[in-house]
């Protein structure tokens, strides 16, 4: 069988987050029905080049392909006039392993179905009125974040802190253009940014915790994707134990990779303390958010069941086009 080579121009022309959205909350409820299959993922880290690399590999039964993703951030990268992210995904025929297509989106398939995964958190576990956002972080995540959240909540302001001023400005800059009849704030620390939001996305590489548990104001939830390694964290394990609702991408993977990893390894929760898995409460089999009083977390690791249904998503629509 020959393959086919689709490269970033193509792969963006066709897919966008609205359709990713759809895609990725059915690969929730296949994940937490039994219905995908996939290993662990491999996390090779390169600290001399502030480099990373995820491979993350699945299937989902009764599907045509199953998918093997590459997906790298190397943070000093702009300094040489180069983006962060880069990577790419395989797809094989499912009944006899041969190679279908390669997908060179450069990362861009992986940025759009982890802010997809950060919409459907947000759909599941918000408060359905919000007001304020909170962004954390200033990059290519965090414009996607809020560019998909806009597509299941409408808010009105958003407030903007990272590491570095000078990325702030320049995300507000773009977002402005994206939200003109959203008023966008620069803080001057994530606690600013985060004590009067209604919803809070953390969407950075940081490796030590940021954001404080008695920050957070009543109803307020918090979308985490940053922890999708072991050394990473964003939130103090203080923030799960006060949450009244904790769900996870993948209760397995969380426990290895993600904000849930860190607060068990303080002691400061339990297991029990987690209320399930964000695809049990699309299938119907736990409950979401019960009050707009209850603090929500999201612990967002990233999985490969996602990385599947958007490739799969993509050559549906290619094949539609004529690619």
């Amino acid at each position: 069988m020959n393959y086919r080579l689709y490269l970033e121009p193509e792969i963006k022309k066709l897919v966008n987050l609205q359709a990713a959205i759809e895609a990725v909350e059915s690969s929730f409820a296949a994940y937490s029905s039994g219905q995908a299959v996939l290993p662990g993922v491999i996390n090779l880290d390169l600290p001399e080049f502030q480099g990373e690399v995820h491979i993350k590999a699945a299937y989902i039964k009764g599907e045509e392909y199953y998918v093997i993703k590459v997906a790298s951030g190397f943070y000093q990268n702009p300094g040489l006039g180069l983006p962060v992210g880069n990577g790419l995904v395989l797809v094989f025929l499912a009944k006899t392993g041969e190679l279908v297509a390669i997908l060179l989106d450069n990362g861009y398939l992986t940025e759009l179905r982890t802010a997809a995964a950060g919409a459907v958190a947000a759909k599941y576990l918000s408060k359905e009125k919000i007001e304020k956002v909170a962004v954390v972080g200033s990059g290519v995540q965090a414009r996607f974040q809020l560019q998909a959240l806009a597509e299941v909540r409408n808010f009105k302001e958003v407030s903007v802190w990272s590491r570095n001023p000078e990325n702030v400005r320049k995300y507000i800059e773009d977002m402005k253009n994206a939200f003109p009849s959203v008023e966008f704030k620069p803080a001057a620390s994530a606690e600013e940014a985060i004590k009067e939001a209604d919803l809070v996305i953390t969407a950075t590489p940081s490796r030590r915790p940021i954001v404080r548990a008695e920050w957070l104001k009543p109803g307020v939830h918090i979308t985490a994707m940053g922890s999708d390694g072991p050394g990473k964290q964003e939130l103090f394990p203080e923030v799960l134990a006060r949450a009244d609702r904790l769900f996870c991408d993948s209760l397995a993977q969380c426990k290895r990779l993600g904000e849930v990893h860190h607060a068990l390894e303080a002691g400061l929760i339990e297991e029990s303390k987690i209320s399930g898995e964000i695809g049990e409460i699309i299938l119907g089999l736990k409950p979401g958010r019960q009050s707009d009083g209850e603090i929500s977390v999201a612990d967002l690791t990233g999985l490969g069941v996602q990385d599947a249904v958007v490739a799969g998503l993509f050559l549906c629509l290619a094949e539609q086009a004529g690619f």
